[in-house]
């Protein structure tokens, strides 16, 4: 397994993967995917440089009740083993481990549900570990629902410890989830 940085000629397998229902992002779901299937047809080269946005030039990032907010520094990367299998991204603030109110953690990850089940999320959080510790950060924080077991064991199986249970901010739905944290060695 590896995890790519996104390019154009492996493109086609992800937007396959948006049309056949799966999204990477766990909140607004099929939404996020028409928009990406949407960016691809319009401008694919676009689209690929936007994934890699280090110093948050790609546009404010638009949340579950349709308002936005200003954009982190942060890349995605795409799981791949004989194909797509999901992607995962990181981002960060700048010279501060904290995260403006309205980010749900550092990293986020979907897997494509055909390939679930073999790790891969597991695989990829650990891959990507020591790159989030290269920007500086003690720690990063992810948070899952509540019933989410898969990826709360993807997290301690990464040396994640439980912070605290809370209640997501209102463009979230006020839904309770679990906070994770995950030291980091530099």
């Amino acid at each position: 397994m590896q995890l790519l940085v996104p390019t154009l000629d492996r493109l086609a397998a992800y937007a396959d993967a948006l049309r056949r229902g799966w999204s990477p992002d766990n909140v607004r779901l099929e939404e996020a995917a028409r928009e990406e299937l949407e960016f691809i047809a319009d401008d694919p080269a676009g689209f690929i440089s936007r994934l890699d946005d280090r110093e948050a030039k790609g546009g404010p990032i638009t949340l579950p009740d349709g308002s936005q907010v200003s954009r982190l520094p942060g890349y995605r990367r795409w799981i791949w083993d004989d194909g797509f299998c999901g992607s995962i991204n990181f981002r960060w603030q700048p010279g501060t481990t904290a995260l403006p109110p309205l980010c749900l953690g550092h990293i986020g990850y979907a897997v494509v549900p055909w390939r679930r089940g073999h790790g891969y999320a597991t695989r990829a959080l650990a891959m990507l570990l020591p790159e989030a510790a290269k920007e500086g950060l003690d720690y990063v924080e992810l948070t899952t629902d509540l019933d989410n077991l898969p990826s709360q064991r993807v997290i301690t199986n990464n040396g994640g410890i439980l912070v605290e249970r809370f209640t997501k901010d209102p463009v979230y739905g006020e839904v309770e989830a679990l906070l994770w944290r995950i030291p980091l060695k530099r």
